[in-house]
């Protein structure tokens, strides 16, 4: 009788997967960030070339859910809101579901961060910003969200296995700031996405550039624990740690192969077994492949200046999903090699978007 009743729950189950449809999960750094509050609502409202540009890109990919890197935070979402109208309204997708919560950009310190005897400046924020929410972080979703974890408060000491920048042997810039020092750059979420096949946990971040700073490698150090702090909450360091099926989607800053940083760092969650890389590919990123690059240039997903000038083309956003729970059907980056979608993708930004393809199983 257990056998049988085995066989038959394996038969019912059998048309519901048949009858799931693939979720598209994408990430997007479209540079719509501006020198002040307000000012990209106000230029979403003005229909400004970049915004349309940057609108079209994510037309033509059509995620189902969509994290954005470097878009402004306003206390009443008033540009995320306008954002998603525009894209409705333009025959884009349309985003019932949308979750942007306070960043750590911009937020004052009350501390001398950079170690340049000065408060109050942008590089003193919790991470980088001129005013609070410069370049933040937004989810844009066809189902409903749940907002699960926030680690954006997260201290960096608290991050097991934490290592803080020193100079002369002392904490840089200073044991006080060091223990107000938040680890996120940006933000890390975990969010449940209620999807028609099921819940579906988001863990969604954008890290710091691992440059700009001195001998002391304070960004490099920051950027390689906001990247690790997903590996310790799989682990379970920090709470309960995700059930399958989720996937870690947002912005590294960092490539596996190439550039600045500590590229040992991605590597290692590029082989976490309990992820899977999907490898998305697209072909303007071959076409535009620097002389000296080490990793494979299709897998590059910003286009920047050759060194000396610039870091070079790099693979710096990620959307990598569990390896139990979920099917991958496909993968890439709208980064076309050329064409009208090509010139507006270069126009929005030094970033392609990249998306997966899913099923949950």
């Amino acid at each position: 009788m257990p056998a049988a009743l085995s066989a038959l729950a394996a038969l019912l189950a059998a048309p519901l997967s048949a009858s799931a449809e693939p979720l598209r999960l994408a990430t997007y750094a479209p540079d719509l960030g501006r020198d002040g509050p307000g000012l990209l609502l106000r230029d979403i409202r003005r229909d400004e070339a970049q915004v349309q540009d940057a609108a079209r890109v994510i037309a033509h990919a059509a995620p189902d859910i969509l994290l954005l890197t470097g878009f402004d935070h306003d206390a009443q979402g008033a540009a995320l809101a306008a954002f998603a109208a525009l894209l409705r309204d333009a025959g884009g997708p349309d985003y019932p579901h949308l979750i942007a919560l306070p960043s750590n950009a911009g937020r004052a310190s009350g501390h001398d961060l950079d170690g340049d005897g000065r408060t109050g400046r942008a590089r003193d924020a919790q991470g980088y910003g001129r005013f609070t929410g410069e370049g933040a972080m937004a989810l844009m979703s066809r189902h409903p969200l749940d907002l699960r974890r926030d680690f954006t408060p997260l201290l960096w000491r608290d991050l097991p296995g934490a290592e803080q920048p020193a100079r002369g042997g002392a904490p840089f810039p200073s044991a006080e700031a060091q223990a107000a020092r938040r680890l996120s750059s940006t933000g890390h979420w975990v969010v449940t996405a209620r999807t028609p096949d099921g819940p579906l946990t988001l863990m969604a971040f954008a890290a710091t550039p691992p440059v700009f700073d001195g001998p002391e490698d304070a960004n490099g150090l920051r950027n390689r624990d906001e990247i690790r702090l997903w590996q310790r909450f799989m682990d379970g360091d920090l709470g309960p740690p995700p059930k399958p099926p989720f996937a870690i989607l947002g912005l590294a800053n960092l490539d596996p192969a190439d550039g600045a940083g500590r590229r040992e760092t991605m590597r290692a969650l590029l082989a976490d077994p309990r992820l899977q890389d999907a490898r998305p590919e697209s072909p303007g990123a071959r076409a535009a492949a620097d002389a000296a690059h080490a990793g494979e240039p299709a897998l590059d997903t910003a286009d920047w200046s050759a060194p000396p000038e610039g870091p070079g083309n790099l693979r710096v956003d990620y959307v990598l999903p569990s390896r139990e729970g979920l099917a991958v059907l496909g993968a890439g980056v709208v980064w076309p090699e050329a064409g009208d979608l090509a010139e507006a993708a270069t126009r929005a930004s030094a970033h392609r978007l990249v998306w997966v393809d899913l099923l949950l199983d």
